[in-house]
């Protein structure tokens, strides 16, 4: 994940901000009914050849990386789907290669987002949904990654698209434009149309746009993008900082969170998490298997 990525960190203050007000009410109204709460970690791609002989067995085929992924990771932020709509043999291919529990979170195709800018995009809408549905339970949340010349002039073109998009895709949405953040009062009006419609608000956190960490959640779904820097004693810092966040959002009536991992050298990803992980279940007792590196066969010798 470009967006944001800074090469010189040191006047970025990485601290979290402290949630939104609003963010309270909307986990005290979902804890009443808020049943075992999930944590879904992951990367945004499966195709790691570096983890080769780690991660991965060492001369696995292209076409089971998929399956070896989702025993390290239990979901994935899926970015194939933003430059094709996949054929339904591909989709149920992914589900059958991953395990109960695993989810896919699917970003909507640059044509709707990007090419068309949600206009007269209602059939291309409708083809993804309905192909990405054949995800059946291992479907998560989608998003909808809008682009950052896509600003507040559209919002009547955003609302309009988010009441017809399909009920049956939970969706998230994540804004880019500087101009939704820069007003609190228009902020406001975003986070409760979205709150109101049920569409979660996307949280990135990313050294120089730290604005589009607003710890407004709209529904009791955390959907969070974070991007490291190898493993720099920052990363760390914030990695504590989100578990012990994650923590009472999750004691609070969250529901759900996805957190997805991003790092410019993917063996970082791994390494992050596993830290990460550990963290955030001895503050939950959650218990989320994070990644490690398996055993590997070793070749027997004649001598």
């Amino acid at each position: 994940m470009d967006f944001g990525r800074l090469s010189d960190l040191r006047y970025v203050d990485f601290r979290l901000p402290t949630d939104h007000p609003e963010t309270a009410a909307v986990l005290a109204r979902a804890h009443a009914a808020t049943p075992q709460p999930r944590v879904f970690v992951g990367c945004p791609i499966w195709t790691n050849k570096a983890w080769l002989g780690s991660y991965f067995p060492a001369g696995i085929k292209d076409a089971d990386y998929l399956h070896h992924y989702a025993r390290q990771f239990n979901s994935i932020e899926l970015n194939t789907t933003h430059y094709r709509i996949p054929d339904a043999p591909t989709v149920r291919k992914w589900r059958d290669a991953v395990p109960a529990g695993f989810q896919f979170c699917p970003k909507l195709p640059q044509s709707i987002s990007h090419e068309r800018e949600l206009y007269n995009a209602d059939d291309l809408t409708t083809t993804f949904c309905r192909s990405i549905s054949g995800l059946d339970d291992r479907l998560g949340w989608a998003f909808l990654q809008l682009p950052p010349m896509f600003g507040p002039e559209n919002l009547p073109r955003l609302e309009r698209y988010l009441l017809d998009f399909p009920d049956y895709v939970p969706l998230a949405v994540e804004l880019r434009h500087p101009a939704w953040f820069a007003d609190a009062g228009l902020r406001e009006s975003v986070s409760a149309m979205l709150e109101a419609l049920g569409k979660t608000l996307v949280i990135t956190d990313v050294a120089g746009r730290r604005d589009v960490l607003h710890m407004r959640l709209t529904t009791p779904v955390a959907f969070i993008r974070f991007n490291g820097h190898g493993l720099i004693p920052s990363d760390y810092a914030r990695a504590d900082a989100w578990a012990e966040r994650l923590a009472v959002w999750l004691g609070a009536g969250l529901q759900t969170a996805y957190f997805f991992v991003h790092q410019k050298d993917i063996m970082h990803s791994p390494v992050w998490t596993q830290y990460f992980l550990a963290k955030l279940n001895a503050l939950t007792g959650l218990g989320i298997t994070p990644p490690r590196i398996i055993p590997q066969p070793v070749q027997g010798s004649l001598f």
